[in-house]
């Protein structure tokens, strides 16, 4: 994880080149799943994410019904007392976790509820989504927190 301790920054410094990139090849993005996905695959198997657990610490994902729901059955308990126990409603009406890191985040990186966890959670880095194009400019923002996305997009302008 050493590359990446200063992740922020090198995302930051990269964030020009990667919207650059973006504004050339808008419209060859738009065929380029297949490549991006590729590049995922590769990436996503050489970076282990339980060494980093960025996204677990910093990112509040949007909870939905069939994630609290997932998330009750796991815990064996109502729905009610997720809601009343982990989240709260945030600034745009989406359920979110009260607190972070998330609250099922173990010392060892691992989560606590991994086969049920939010549908966020488990979409992330999204570099995987079908239409990639659509949510490139969320990639960019992603790199600041996440080796996988930061690495997808290094080597994908660099093609």
């Amino acid at each position: 994880m050493k590359k990446y301790d200063n992740l922020q920054i090198l995302a930051e410094k990269s964030k020009p080149d990667f919207l650059l990139f973006y504004k050339k090849n808008k419209k060859r993005l738009d065929k380029m799943d297949n490549v991006v996905h590729q590049l995922h695959d590769e990436v996503s198997s050489a970076i282990d994410c339980l060494s980093c657990a960025n996204c677990c610490k910093s990112l509040g994902p949007a909870i939905y019904d069939k994630d609290i729901d997932r998330i009750a059955k796991a815990l064996r308990i109502k729905p009610s007392d997720v809601v009343s126990s982990y989240l709260r409603i945030d600034e745009d009406g989406d359920y979110v976790f009260k607190t972070m890191p998330c609250p099922f985040l173990m010392p060892d990186n691992y989560c606590s509820i991994y086969e049920s966890r939010p549908k966020a959670c488990r979409e992330y880095p999204h570099t995987d989504r079908k239409k990639f194009s659509q949510i490139y400019k969320l990639t960019v923002k992603n790199t600041s927190t996440c080796p996988i996305a930061f690495e997808v997009l290094t080597q994908l302008i660099s093609k």
